[in-house]
């Protein structure tokens, strides 16, 4: 499954390219609680048809119901043919949950408001450009012009929050995140089954066919050259992770020491804690690598559940990948953190004492 938001423009541009009116709405600003986030977009057809949600579902029943036909058929209206069909002409503002009768009827949580944009029928030769960019892994900016709707697209050097004023909507839509997993054994049929319904495309690597051969996710590419050629090929970038999987220091180390060298945003490997020390003693000795080095060197990788199972371990994994995708502080980081810090005063002071045992 794809980013949802290269999903919702390209279905909205496929409309569009049939010749089918289409809204697109974008959350632009709340107030309290809210059930989607800020640059959250969702696409309505003129037939009813929705994909992306700005809400938990009520908001889009009621988009769907003033903006189109789709209830008017089986209960026809006095004003049906004015009211319900998708409206033309430049974006429009509408808020929902301003009272809290409107916060329950919509189903906000308690004092939620949201406001969203709505530009009707986009045009779809400037999402067809936004789409092939993002599919070639740049991150965009799109600004939309409130006086008619036209929509200018420019590269982005870093993601950032949506921006609306008196004359523009800016926001920014980056490229899939991506998962490299080495290894391809059970747990790891598992994890890349859910990163793919979280929105990851997911690349698999095994130069072993006996792994390669049973593997049974067809949605991700599995390739057999070695571990760290494939992670120098990815090329990972700030929305990529890498993860080791196959318990082999052969396969794992290198790719991983490839992988730090990288803005991936998550780089672990699977095993237990005498597993992982042993790996970073390794690493140590024969790759000249430090403590500082592989302080992003995750592992044992997930968050404790106390999981026993493969497909537990893969829940516990890909909850620590989206903890750290999203910019969750986990307890490791926090004991990361504590350790550097407590290095830097050991080096500063020799005297002083770190985790109970003074310093030589």
């Amino acid at each position: 499954m794809e980013n949802l938001d290269v999903m919702v423009l390209r279905t909205l541009q496929g409309w569009r390219a049939a010749g089918r009116r289409a809204l697109l709405a974008t959350v632009v600003r709340t107030w309290g609680s809210s059930p989607r986030p800020v640059g959250s977009i969702m696409a309505l057809c003129e037939d009813g048809s929705v994909v992306g949600s700005v809400s938990g579902g009520c908001i889009e029943d009621d988009l769907i119901d003033r903006h189109t036909r789709a209830y008017a058929q089986g209960v026809p209206t006095a004003n049906a043919g004015k009211d319900h069909c998708i409206p033309s002409g430049p974006p429009t503002f509408v808020k929902y949950g301003v009272t809290a009768d409107e916060a329950h009827r919509f189903g906000l949580p308690c004092g939620g408001t949201l406001e969203l944009l709505l530009e009707y029928d986009p045009d779809p030769n400037s999402l067809a450009t936004l789409i092939t960019a993002l599919e070639a892994g740049r991150l965009m900016q799109r600004s939309v012009r409130l006086a008619d709707g036209v929509a200018t697209l420019t590269p982005a050097a870093a993601p950032t929050e949506l921006v609306v004023d008196a004359e523009n909507l800016t926001n920014t839509f980056g490229p899939e995140y991506r998962m490299l997993l080495i290894g391809a054994g059970q747990l790891a049929e598992y994890l890349a089954t859910m990163a793919l319904f979280n929105g990851f495309a997911v690349t698999v690597c095994d130069p072993r066919e006996e792994y390669r051969g049973s593997w049974n996710v067809p949605a991700a590419t599995v390739v057999s050259d070695m571990p760290d050629d494939v992670v120098l090929a990815f090329k990972p970038d700030r929305r990529s992770c890498v993860v080791a999987l196959t318990h082999d220091p052969k396969l794992d180390d290198l790719a991983l020491l490839e992988a730090l060298n990288t803005d991936a945003f998550y780089v672990g490997g699977i095993g237990s804690r005498r597993n992982n020390e042993a790996r970073h003693a390794r690493m140590i000795e024969h790759f000249d690598q430090t403590e500082e080095s592989l302080a992003r060197l995750r592992g044992p990788i997930g968050i404790y559940i106390g999981s026993k199972t493969p497909p537990e371990i893969a829940v516990s994994v890909m909850a620590e990948i989206l903890a750290v995708k999203n910019g969750v502080t986990l307890p490791r980081d926090m004991e990361v953190a504590q350790a550097k810090n407590d290095r830097e005063l050991a080096h500063n002071d020799p005297g002083v004492l770190v985790c109970g045992v003074r310093a030589a």
